[in-house]
C-alpha cells in the first residue's frame, strides 16, 4: 500500500465540467481530511484559468487529483506524464473514458474515496498521435463527423442534426484515408481507429503495443451496421473491418483528418503520424478496482 501521508496533493476542478458544482470542491476538502491528508489543496478555476492551474498544480504537487470533461482530464494526464506527477483523473464530463478505464462505474466522490483509501500506482501505456497524447482511443476520419450530428440531437436540434448526418456520410464516401500500419497492411479506408491497451478487448494491458482498425464500409448501410455493432456486438467480427496489433500508424486524408482523441474532437492537419507510447503517465487506483466495461 502506498502512504501518501508525505505527498503534497492538490485537486483541480474545473467548474465548467457538467460533472461538477459550485459544492465539489468542499466534497473533495471534505474526503482529503476524512483520509487524515494534511498536505494538501483545491484549486477551482473555469475553462480560462484551467491550464494554468493544471500546471501550477502538476509542478508544485506530487499528485495530482483532477474533475473534469475528457479534455481536461487528457491534458491533465499529458502534463503528469511529462512531470512524473502521479494522477487520480476524476469523472466529470460527458463520456469519462480514461476514469471510467480506471476506476469502473464509480461516481468521483467514490473513486476519490477509494483511491485515497488504499492507493497503488498503474502505469498506463497509450498513443501519440502528432503531438497529441491519448489514453483510450483515437478515431479518425468519418466517424468523427457523427459527432456534430450527436451533439445536434443532445441539443434536441433533429434538423441540425439530419443535416451534419448527411454531411458525415457524404463526406466519409467522397473523401477515404490512406493508412499504414507498421510494415503489416495498407490501403484506403472510410475511417481508422487506434486503440489503447487499457481499454482494448484485443490486447493484454501490458502489451506494447497499439490495436488499429481500418474501417471500410461501402455504403451508407455499412456505416449504420457498424455503428449497430459497435454497441450491440462485438465489432471485431464485422467484414468490413482489418485488424492490426501495431506500433506506429501513419494515415493521410484529402483535407485535414477529422480526430477525435478519448472522446474529444481535436484539430491536426492533412497526415497524421501516430505512435505507441510505452509509459505515458502513471495513475492512482484502489488496490480493488472493478472490472469495467469500455466498449472498444
Amino acid at each position: 500500500m502506498l502512504n501518501l501521508a508525505s505527498s503534497r496533493v492538490v485537486a483541480v476542478v474545473n467548474l465548467a465540467s457538467g460533472g461538477s458544482d459550485t459544492q465539489s470542491p468542499d466534497r473533495i476538502r471534505a474526503i482529503f481530511e476524512e483520509v487524515g491528508l494534511a498536505n494538501c489543496d483545491v484549486v477551482s478555476v473555469g475553462p480560462e484559468a484551467l491550464d494554468a492551474a493544471l500546471s501550477d498544480a502538476v509542478a508544485h504537487a506530487d499528485v495530482v487529483a483532477v474533475l473534469g470533461g475528457d479534455g481536461t482530464i487528457r491534458s491533465a494526464a499529458a502534463k503528469c506524464g511529462t512531470a512524473d506527477k502521479l494522477l487520480i483523473p476524476l469523472p466529470g464530463g460527458t463520456m469519462n473514458m480514461l476514469p471510467h478505464a480506471l476506476y469502473g462505474d464509480r461516481v468521483w466522490e467514490a473513486a476519490l474515496k477509494d483511491t485515497l483509501a488504499d492507493p497503488i500506482i498503474q502505469g498506463v501505456s497509450g498513443g501519440r498521435a502528432g503531438s497529441e497524447l491519448f489514453f483510450c482511443a483515437a478515431v479518425l476520419g468519418a466517424p468523427t463527423l457523427w459527432a456534430d450530428a450527436r451533439e445536434a440531437l443532445r441539443h434536441l436540434d433533429v434538423i441540425e442534426a439530419a443535416k451534419r448526418s448527411a454531411t458525415a456520410i457524404r463526406r466519409s464516401h467522397d473523401k477515404p484515408l490512406a493508412y499504414q500500419f507498421d510494415d503489416l497492411a495498407q490501403g484506403s479506408a472510410e475511417a481508422v481507429a487506434v486503440i489503447c491497451p487499457l481499454v482494448s478487448r484485443g490486447l493484454a494491458d501490458d502489451e506494447p503495443c497499439l490495436e488499429a482498425a481500418a474501417i471500410e464500409p461501402q455504403t451508407a448501410a455499412g456505416l449504420f451496421r457498424l455503428a449497430f455493432h459497435a454497441v450491440f456486438e462485438d465489432w471485431r467480427q464485422d467484414p468490413s473491418v482489418c485488424l492490426g496489433k501495431i506500433t506506429r500508424i501513419r494515415v493521410v486524408g484529402h483535407g485535414r483528418v477529422p480526430l477525435i482523441l478519448d472522446g474529444e474532437k481535436t484539430r491536426l492537419g492533412r497526415i497524421v503520424n501516430i505512435k505507441f507510447v510505452p509509459q505515458a503517465f502513471r495513475a492512482l487506483v484502489p488496490a480493488a478496482t472493478p472490472a469495467c466495461d469500455v466498449a472498444t
